[in-house]
């Protein structure tokens, strides 16, 4: 059986529609999810609904100040990585986009390796580039796409691999059923969102039956979450260093 992981979602603040166009085909063909806003309403839309692993913020929007954006984001999530784009003569803006919580930039005009550089350095920065996730004693690796539980290997669908490591990314976070279906469910907006609590009932059996320690935890009226009192992400398979 081949599994898929879960591609990491950016969302693309751009309302220069050639500029947007490249970015999003660039990064696509380099395996992420690039989602597009032309609109600093439209970007909260997308980001309320998606919770993307990390945003490339234009600053110069049509309805919006690119740093008032940045700065409502960073409230939103301190967490999320921000990186500005940026026209030559916009120095100012760059400072002060830098002293409101954005964590790079890169001014136009820009080549698509260079801004998948910055994109790497900052995902590695948050540990979303980590090979082997980590949560209490269940281990997922994204590399060889194996989940253990312990000593013990579970074996999961392609949909069950994507869910059980969106939750692991984000732990003792709750994460809606509009959340996950717009994260595990890309490609298939119809989805109704009972089929994420029927996808979080196969997991629990797989992962906490049996197990004195459940992780997998629904939240009444939100959403589920994944409990941790702790969480280690590491780059490498620890055995293939022995």
């Amino acid at each position: 059986m081949v599994y898929i992981a879960t591609m990491l979602t950016l969302l693309l603040v751009e309302d220069n529609q050639e500029v947007a166009t490249f970015i999003q085909e660039y990064l696509g063909r380099g395996g992420y999810n690039v989602l597009r806003a032309s609109t600093g309403s439209r970007a909260h839309d997308l980001f309320a609904q998606t919770q993307p692993d990390l945003i490339i913020l234009d600053l110069d929007l049509p309805d919006v100040r690119g740093e008032t954006l940045c700065e409502e984001f960073k409230q939103m999530n301190p967490e999320i990585p921000i990186i500005m784009l940026t026209g030559a003569s916009q120095t100012s803006d760059v400072v002060r986009g830098l002293n409101i919580g954005a964590d790079d930039y890169i001014t136009k005009p820009f080549e698509g390796k260079e801004l998948t550089a910055r994109i790497k350095a900052r995902l590695r920065e948050r540990g979303l580039s980590n090979k082997i996730l980590r949560v209490e004693d269940l281990t997922l690796n994204t590399e060889t796409m194996e989940v253990f539980r312990g000593e013990r290997q579970i074996s999961l669908t392609p949909q069950e691999f994507r869910l059980l490591e969106y939750l692991m990314l984000n732990p003792n976070r709750v994460l809606t059923r509009d959340m996950i279906l717009s994260r595990v469910w890309q490609t298939a907006p119809d989805i109704e969102t009972r089929v994420v609590d029927v996808y979080v009932g196969y997991l629990r059996k797989k992962i906490d039956q049996g197990e004195k320690l459940k992780l997998i935890t629904s939240v009444r009226g939100f959403g589920y979450t994944i409990k941790t009192s702790k969480t280690v992400k590491v780059k490498n398979n620890p055995e293939k260093n022995n």
